[in-house]
Formats: structure tokens, C-alpha cells, sequence
């Protein structure tokens, strides 16, 4: 029996300054929040494909599963969590402009 997909959020980093991005229904945003939720295996696989080609806009593009909580949308895996708030060393970045904190 084939396995359940997980929900996707397709994520990448900014070519130019280097924050993560995720891919919204018309865009890049800085905010998991505003990130398009993929539900479907092919419509998963075409946006990365998609994401893949902006190669002048974005850099390393994949797919990260997410959790659905009360509306909200979770990273499921700590590494996603810990690269949408940023470096934790000193504020900068996301932590210094106050979102994610």
C-alpha cells in the first residue's frame, strides 16, 4: 500500500541575500505562514520544477514536509524549524526584524 503524502511547502534560499524563501501561489515570501501547501504528489513535484528554473531569483530549491496545526503551518523536521528563524547566535535578519521570534 502506497504511503499517505505528507503535506509540502516548497523552500529555497534567496539567490541575492541569502534569507530562506518559500514559494507562495505568485511568489517568494520570507514567511512559512504565506508559503502555497501542497497537498498533491504531481502538483508538488511541478511547482519544485517550477521553483527549480528561477535560477537568477532563488538557489537550492527542494521540498520540506509540514505539520498543520490549528491553521498554522509547522515545519515537521527541526532542521526546517531552525532555518525559518534564522542564526541563533546574534539578531539579525528575520530574528532582528522581530518575525519568527
Amino acid at each position: 500500500m502506497p504511503k499517505a503524502f505528507t503535506p509540502k511547502v516548497v523552500t529555497a534560499n534567496h539567490l541575492l541575500k541569502g534569507d530562506v524563501i518559500y514559494q507562495t501561489k505568485s511568489g517568494w515570501s520570507r514567511t512559512l505562514s504565506d508559503a502555497e501547501v501542497l497537498e498533491d504528489e504531481a502538483h508538488a513535484d511541478l511547482r519544485l520544477i517550477e521553483a527549480s528554473q528561477q535560477t537568477g531569483e532563488v538557489v537550492g530549491a527542494y521540498l520540506t514536509d509540514i505539520i498543520i496545526e490549528n491553521g498554522a503551518l509547522n515545519p515537521k523536521h527541526f532542521r526546517e524549524d531552525f532555518r525559518a528563524t534564522g542564526p541563533s547566535n546574534y539578531f539579525h535578519g528575520k530574528q532582528e526584524a522581530g518575525s519568527n521570534v
